[in-house]
């Protein structure tokens, strides 16, 4: 095989595959066990029709799509593991430019290639300073939200409704007096105040006492997702059959003994106090990272390839739909729930596709200009980590990533290294 490397602009190359006579004709081969049980041929018993006799009926050309699909993936791999070439995208624009029995079968594809980085100030940039602080007020939030998830929430019965209760209701919409479909429920949950319904439609049911029946007059928005209910005035006709409150506990000892492992109030707002620095401390920590990769993103210099770009986006919506199966949904169910297509799904993931190209490359960059590296040490902590979360040895850990999976862990921890550095490196005003 031989590769030949044309480059084009931004980054883009194209490739010229040629795989020699000899394995164009193995896949020839491999094409014909993989169709002859469907040909028929007089004379023959199905699939022993012989090879040649086949090629002579029908022409050669009967085995190129298989043969050619069988050939492309592998001499693609292969000479590109074999070349000096870091390939960041897919292949895209296949050309195939010979396919002829006896012959060298020739290929052309193009892919994105890793852009050069020219670093501009990395050192001693300047970022606001991030002030940790945990007040009061804070303390109490905490705490106000803890008395949230321990409510009780109990019937009402001598009074109307008010915004925060939680009611059930009866509800049908008309519109001109005609109902429509999706606009009917029975003994629907709605906390008023919630903004679940559109318009004023909770406003309407607060004063409302349990068992009156009474009139709910809202108007559909213009950006309404059903085409015959958008901007259209609609009349609900609604039966309030249940009230109910919410019940906050009082904050006193018994109330800290239900909800935590502590005795005392005191106690428990001190270790609120703890875990509130805590998580503030990381959030300026992780602020000051994204200031100090901003800025030094803007003063570097790189031409990324949009193959290249396309490649991250989708392996970021991919990941993305990855994680919604685990939860049980999919991407269509998803979009749904947001309201959004595809097309506009992957507009909004396209500016965090670019953010995460631009910082790796630059990171990487300053691994290099620094000469940072992961130590023995290093490699085995993140070993032993590995090997607690998927539960296997180190041997078989090292075996499954095979050497280039553990290139690519020492030069994550470089990379998480050059992150420190500039971060360390940074100066707060």
């Amino acid at each position: 095989m031989s590769l030949k490397v044309d480059m084009l602009e931004h980054n883009m190359a194209k490739l010229t595959i040629e795989v020699s006579a000899e394995e164009f004709d193995k896949a020839m081969d491999k094409a014909y066990n993989k169709v002859k049980n469907n040909i028929n041929i007089q004379g023959f018993r199905k699939g022993k029709a012989p090879k040649s006799l086949i090629e002579k009926l029908y022409g050669p050309s009967i085995f190129y799509e298989d043969a050619v699909n069988e050939i492309i993936p592998v001499a693609y791999e292969r000479e590109v593991e074999e070349s000096d070439l870091e390939v960041v995208s897919q292949a895209k624009d296949l050309e195939v430019v010979q396919v002829e029995k006896g012959k060298p079968c020739i290929f052309t594809v193009k892919v994105a290639l890793m852009p050069e980085v020219t670093l501009g100030e990395y050192k001693g940039i300047k970022v606001k300073k991030q002030d940790v602080e945990v007040t009061d007020a804070d303390i109490e939030d905490s705490i106000n939200k803890t008395r949230e998830q321990n409510a009780r929430i109990i019937p009402v019965e001598d009074r109307a409704a008010k915004m925060g209760d939680t009611t059930i209701i009866d509800f049908e919409g008309f519109i001109d007096d005609v109902a429509f479909e999706g606009g009917k429920g029975t003994d629907y949950t709605l906390v008023l105040g919630s903004h679940s319904f559109i318009d004023t439609f909770e406003d309407q049911i607060a004063g409302k006492n349990i068992g009156d029946e009474f009139d709910v007059n809202v108007t559909f928005p213009e950006d309404y997702q059903a085409e015959n209910l958008k901007g259209k005035p609609a009349v609900f006709k609604v039966k309030l059959k249940e009230i109910k409150e919410k019940q906050l506990p009082d904050v006193d000892d018994e109330f800290v003994q239900d909800v935590s492992g502590f005795d005392t109030l005191d106690e428990y707002k001190e270790d609120i106090k703890k875990t509130l620095l805590k998580s503030k401390t990381e959030l300026a920590k992780s602020q000051k990272e994204d200031e100090v990769m901003a800025k030094i993103v803007e003063n570097a210099t790189m031409d990324i390839p949009e193959a290249m770009h396309e490649y991250e986006t989708q392996k970021i919506i991919a990941d993305y739909d990855n994680r919604l199966k685990m939860q049980g949904l999919n991407m269509e169910q998803y979009l749904g729930f947001m309201g959004m297509d595809k097309a506009g799904f992957i507009e909004t993931v396209k500016p965090q596709a670019m953010k995460r190209i631009q910082n790796r490359l630059v990171l990487e960059a300053i691994v290099k200009a620094e000469n940072i590296t992961a130590s023995d040490e290093e490699y085995n902590e993140e070993l032993e980590k590995m090997s607690k979360d998927y539960k296997l040895s180190k041997e078989e850990i090292e075996k499954s990533l095979g050497a280039k999976g553990m290139d690519a862990i020492k030069v994550d921890i470089a990379v998480q290294k050059a992150i420190d550095f500039v971060r360390d490196a940074a100066i707060e005003e």
